[in-house]
């Protein structure tokens, strides 16, 4: 009944200046009809509408490890679509500001292990950007097709949030909660911002098709509702119908009082003052809207479930549509080793960079053990995990020669995560048995507040944890790819491996292979796996994408090798020490997501910005004339 009480108060606010003739029906009012006449659903009540958007941020948090639940990713832009249906400005953005806490609080809660204020930071960053941008859906429910135009502003926002403030953190993208999932293909056809738009429009053709029943709903009610106050009199007529029309002083008679015959010859009723009337239909006879009003919502309601029906079956058939197929590619082993470091509750006592160089050697001699003895094959390459030695070799004899020995006893070549000095850089170097240390990738996505920190002297003046990294680090500006043999080893670390352009031009620039070094132990202190596994899920979805094979290596887990098709071949467990080899394919052949780039993402963020701007534009001219239903696709 609240929908059927909200639509009767919008049309009151827009009433026509004039009763109806006689014999005449009323216009429709602009709130509350749709094409045809057809009455609109009004939205979610205030408290429904919070819990629905709560529910929402709930609901995409546990999209993603740990929970991963694929099918949420749908469930989540339907719920956030239906909370914010039928509102203004202002509570659209609280609604999206309740949405995107629960998402980013939920989702980024493994950040608690360096500080609860950077938790606290980084979630509350994100969901006022989040919050911002919802602003902007109202605007979109207004145009016909308007699950395409929601669907769109997803992907724009995830284009924001990945490039603001501070470079961007992509964290929380749709696309990177489907690894595992039968949508996971279409990354492959136009890269993870084609699958987010897919799975944010089957998400709103799915509330499109609650949008259009609670319509059929709440239009039968008041037409109900209509019909049975016919016979409790005018004046009750007027109040249940909840289909008002405007305050207009009405004819009187010879005495001064409102005359009753113009509203009995014309089926109108009125009730109210004598100076401001409000007209009702009269519903004797027929119900509001009419049969054909009724047969169109019925069509409308067919139409949204066939929508719904084809848009979720289109996205769930992603791996139909692309298969990473066996090619005559070569072939190569890649170990991935994983040290370990010490296991402690604090970050200072944890980060003890030669304990840490000294396990990754070690497990790298338990791995060189094996291959002489005939267990395991000999790697073509291994790659040692990000921050393996935080000491530059170059500066150090001790830490050189820890190296060297374990590179000579696996004779062959490692890829080395190293810090290194004079400027400081996060690097991938690439370690030759005899030669030691030869070509380097230098980090180019430096991590805010870890790698560099922003507003340095400010934080210093409440917290230590600038200390902790006293200089900020230079980046790098190209891709490299190593060349091994017949391996072709692109390298990203640690939070790269979420920006898709970074990814894609190792692959751009020959990689036939992929490496992801990273160390996840400054966020696993106690035990969440959260980081590390959506770190990893994103590695998947990157190996889609580009047709690679990826090899994760991690300091305390998880660490994986990743077929090109995104399935995991090997892995590990966190915080034990584990030597991971398997066979891969060597794939050179570029995906039509590699050959589009960033043009699929261009395209719908530009579409998204001229559709919202045409909402905009027709919102004067709406003023004038009732208004289509935000309700109507076609």
């Amino acid at each position: 009944m609240r929908s059927i009480w909200t639509d009767a108060r919008r049309a009151h606010r827009a009433e026509p200046d004039e009763p109806p003739a006689d014999n005449q029906d009323p216009a429709p009012s602009p709130a509350a009809s749709g094409p045809g006449g057809l009455v609109s659903w009004g939205g979610l009540g205030t408290w429904w509408s919070l819990a629905a958007a709560t529910a929402a941020g709930l609901t995409l948090a546990a999209a993603f490890p740990p929970v991963g639940i694929w099918p949420l990713a749908i469930a989540g832009p339907a719920l956030l679509t239906l909370a914010v249906w039928g509102k203004r400005t202002l509570p659209a953005f609280g609604l999206g500001l309740a949405c995107g806490v629960m998402f980013f609080v939920g989702l980024l809660s493994w950040l608690v292990n360096v500080a609860w204020y950077a938790w606290a930071a980084l979630a509350g960053i994100e969901a006022l950007i989040f919050a911002v941008a919802v602003i902007a859906l109202p605007s979109l429910f207004r145009l016909r097709g308007w699950p395409l135009a929601v669907a769109g502003w997803w992907v724009a926002q995830e284009a924001i949030r990945d490039r603001m403030p501070w470079g961007g953190f992509p964290w929380g993208r749709l696309a990177m909660s489907q690894a595992s999932a039968p949508t996971a293909g279409w990354s492959a056809i136009g890269g993870p911002p084609v699958l987010t738009l897919l799975l944010a429009l089957s998400g709103a053709t799915l509330a499109y098709l609650l949008i259009t029943t609670l319509t059929r709903v709440s239009a039968t009610a008041a037409n109900s509702a209509a019909a049975n106050s016919a016979t409790a009199g005018p004046a009750q007529s007027a109040m249940d119908s909840g289909i008002h029309r405007t305050r207009q002083p009405g004819p009187r008679d010879g005495y001064g009082n409102p005359s009753r015959k113009s509203g009995v010859n014309s089926g109108i009723h009125r009730m109210g003052r004598p100076d401001g009337v409000r007209w009702i239909r009269q519903s004797i006879g027929r119900p509001a809207g009419g049969d054909s009003g009724s047969e169109r919502r019925r069509r409308r309601t067919v139409a949204a479930t066939a929508l719904a029906v084809l848009v979720t079956g289109l996205v769930l058939s992603g791996n139909l549509v692309w298969r990473q197929a066996p090619g005559r590619s070569h072939s190569a082993v890649v170990a991935t080793i994983q040290g370990n470091v010490p296991h402690s509750r604090t970050l200072p006592d944890q980060l003890r960079a030669t304990t840490v160089t000294a396990n990754h050697a070690a497990a790298t001699f338990t791995l060189a053990a094996a291959v002489r003895a005939g267990r395991r094959p000999a790697p073509d390459v291994v790659i040692w995990p990000e921050n393996s030695t935080d000491i530059d070799p170059s500066e150090s004899p001790q830490t050189y020669q820890t190296i060297g020995l374990a590179v000579a006893a696996i004779d062959r070549p490692v890829l080395v995560g190293a810090v290194l000095a004079h400027p400081v850089r996060n690097a991938g170097q690439l370690w030759l048995p005899t030669r030691g240390p030869t070509q380097l990738y230098v980090k180019r996505k430096l991590v805010p507040f870890g790698e560099v920190i922003p507003y340095r002297s400010f934080l210093e003046l409440f917290t230590s944890l600038p200390l902790l990294q006293p200089h900020n680090f230079t980046p790098g500006h190209r891709a490299v790819v190593f060349k091994i043999g017949k391996i072709r080893l692109g390298d990203v670390i640690c939070y790269e491996v979420g920006f898709d352009n970074l990814v894609r031009s190792e692959v751009t620039a020959g990689a036939n292979l992929l490496a992801v070094q990273t160390n996840d132990a400054d966020f696993e202190l106690d035990g969440q796996r959260g980081e590390t596994l959506q770190q990893l899920e994103m590695a998947r979805i990157d190996a889609i994408t580009t047709g690679r094979a990826v090899a994760v290596a991690s300091t305390i887990g998880v660490s994986a090798i990743i077929a090109p098709d995104g399935h995991v071949i090997s892995a590990s467990t966190a915080w034990k020490r584990a030597e991971l080899e398997a066979r891969v394919p060597l794939e050179s052949a570029l995906t039509p997501a590699d050959r589009v780039g960033s043009w699929p993402e261009l395209i719908i963020v530009i579409g998204t910005a001229l559709a919202l701007i045409w909402s905009l534009a027709q919102r004067p001219l709406r003023r004038g004339r009732p208004a289509r239903s935000a309700a109507g696709v076609a």
